[in-house]
C-alpha cells in the first residue's frame, strides 16, 4: 500500500483526482491539498510514498515545490500544459500526465509507481551496511567490495546502475535505481549533477557551466542540479 497525497488548486480537478485514486487498490489517500504549502505540512507529519501534483498553482508551482524537497517521495505530475514535460525530466518524476487524464492512463502511471516502489524496497537489501571507507554491492549473486575512493562516477541506466572505477576500465553493473544508491552514499563525498549521473567530488578535475570533467569524461550538469555545483565551488553556474 502506497501512502499518497493529491495537490491541485482547482476544486473540480482535485475531486476528480481523489476519485481516480480511490479506484486504485494499492493507494491510500492521506490528504487532498489545495496548494504546495498545505502539502508541505502533510509531508512533515506523515510518511508519504507518492505525490500527485498539478504544476500551475498560485504561490508555489508544482515544479518549484518538488525542487524544494530535500527528500522527496515519488512524484506524478498532472497538468494541462505539455510544455513542462522537459523540465520534469530533470526532476526524476515517475510520470507526466496531461489533463484530461483517462482512467487507463492514470492506472498505468500508478502501476509504474508501484513497480518502482517494489524495486526500491528490494534494492535496499542489495547493499550491505556501509562502513567508513567502503560498501558491498550485490552483483551477480555475490557481494562485491567497493571503496569510496575508487569510484569516479555512477551512471544510471533506468533500473540499473553502472559504477565507473579508477582501478579498472570495466565498470560494475548492478540492478538498482540511482535514488536508492544515492541514499546510501555519504553526501560529503558524492553529489548528483544530473538525473543520470552521481559523481565523486574528489574525482572532479574541472567544471564548466554545463559540464563536469572526470578524467577524459565530460558529464552534463542538469539544469536543476546547478545549485549543487554552486555550493561546491562557490561559483554561480547560471552566470
Amino acid at each position: 500500500m502506497l501512502n499518497c497525497i493529491a495537490v491541485d488548486d482547482e476544486p473540480l480537478a482535485l475531486a476528480l483526482l481523489e476519485d481516480n485514486i480511490s479506484k486504485v487498490p494499492n493507494l491510500k489517500l492521506v490528504a487532498a491539498c489545495t496548494d504546495a504549502f498545505e502539502a508541505t505540512k502533510v509531508l512533515q507529519e506523515n510518511n508519504i510514498d507518492l505525490i500527485f501534483i498539478d504544476i500551475q498553482m498560485p504561490g508555489l508551482t508544482g515544479l518549484q515545490f518538488i525542487k524544494s524537497l530535500a527528500k522527496k517521495p515519488m512524484v506524478i505530475l498532472i497538468t494541462a500544459y505539455k510544455q513542462y514535460a522537459l523540465d520534469s525530466y530533470d526532476l526524476d518524476v515517475v510520470d507526466y500526465l496531461v489533463k484530461p487524464v483517462a482512467i487507463d492512463r492514470f492506472m498505468k502511471a500508478c502501476n509504474k509507481a508501484s513497480e518502482l516502489y517494489q524495486l526500491k524496497t528490494q534494492n535496499k537489501e542489495s547493499i550491505a551496511p556501509i562502513t567508513s571507507d567502503h560498501f558491498f554491492l550485490n552483483v551477480d549473486y555475490s557481494l562485491l567490495k567497493v571503496f569510496f575512493n575508487d569510484i569516479l562516477y555512477i551512471e544510471s541506466l533506468r533500473d540499473y546502475i553502472k559504477v565507473h572505477l579508477k582501478s579498472t576500465t570495466k565498470p560494475i553493473v548492478a540492478r538498482m535505481t540511482m535514488r536508492v544508491l544515492e541514499e546510501q552514499l555519504p553526501a560529503a563525498k558524492f553529489i548528483r549533477i544530473h538525473k543520470s549521473y552521481l559523481v565523486s567530488t574528489d574525482s572532479i578535475s574541472a567544471i564548466r557551466k554545463n559540464s563536469v570533467f572526470i578524467k577524459d569524461n565530460e558529464l552534463p550538469v542538469g539544469e536543476t542540479y546547478r545549485d549543487v555545483i554552486t555550493k561546491l565551488t562557490g561559483k554561480n553556474l547560471h552566470d
